[in-house]
């Protein structure tokens, strides 16, 4: 280990061991009482390590495993995907359909409220501020590892004539239940921000402080009005989005060339 504080030293260790292959993705690393124990240290000089290493997004803390090593790979969304309108059928929606396909075990923390509209939400809906809207809140996980947080917001006669008011999941998404019940989107406009984390988002996304998110902002619209605005956030170093426009013959041409033929996780370089 190199010279430097303590906490430091011990930090350069974990993360050669990390690297190594000593600790795999989803391992839990000892606890700081542990981890001061071996290294003969105290909890405070444990835990400064560790927290080395949560801002480097090498490992989280979850509040019921201690911390775990992350999956260093990179998952690629094709997120033109999710509007195209011959999107095949599905019992699952595009997270699960993604995760799938990169081999990856999806599950989510669901919730759902009606709440009065901020001027943000009221102005992305279109609607007067504090008229009530349905806000839809998911937490996405990859082998119960925290992965997104995405909250989406509909006008509250929209969401109670389509039944997306219900406080359960909808296993096909609430996407292909619009256009099911007629009310499918025609337009969107994608807003892409790539900004620090805040302390709420780093404590849903299990990150430090300050990392930087990828914040993509989807408002859809039909003929007549907006029918959503959904706000993803995702740790940027952990996510890429790809966007695939035009028909399919070219379409094929593009992933052809580039020898795409499937979407799962792509390991960093």
């Amino acid at each position: 280990m190199a010279d430097g504080p303590t906490y430091l030293r011990i930090a350069d260790l974990l993360r050669e061991e990390i690297r190594a292959g000593k600790w795999n993705p989803g391992d839990r690393l000892p606890s700081h009482t542990e981890l001061a124990d071996q290294m003969q240290v105290s909890i405070t000089t444990a835990r400064n390590a560790i927290q080395v290493l949560v801002t480097e997004n090498l490992v989280y803390t979850a509040t019921s495993r201690g911390t775990i090593v992350r999956n260093q790979e990179v998952l690629e969304s094709v997120v033109t995907d999710h509007i195209r309108p011959d999107r095949p059928q599905s019992a699952h929606d595009i997270f699960e359909e993604i995760a799938r396909a990169a081999h990856r075990e999806p599950t989510k923390e669901f919730s759902a409220k009606m709440e009065p509209a901020n001027p943000e939400v009221a102005h992305w809906l279109g609607v007067p501020e504090d008229s009530w809207v349905l806000a839809r809140t998911v937490v996405q996980f990859l082998d119960n590892e925290p992965w997104s947080w995405e909250v989406s917001f509909y006008p509250r006669d929209l969401a109670e004539a389509t039944g997306i008011d219900s406080p359960h999941d909808i296993p096909e998404g609430t996407t292909r239940r619009l256009a099911d019940r007629g009310h499918a989107e025609t337009a969107h406009r994608d807003t892409l921000a790539a900004r620090p984390a805040s302390a709420e988002e780093a404590i849903v996304l299990g990150v430090a402080t300050g990392t930087i998110l990828l914040d993509h902002l989807r408002i859809g619209a039909n003929h007549e009005r907006i029918t959503r605005a959904t706000r993803h956030r995702s740790i940027a170093t952990r996510n890429r989005l790809a966007y695939e426009l035009g028909d399919d013959k070219g379409g094929n041409v593009i992933r052809h060339t580039l020898g795409i033929s499937y979407r799962p996780g792509i390991p960093l370089p």
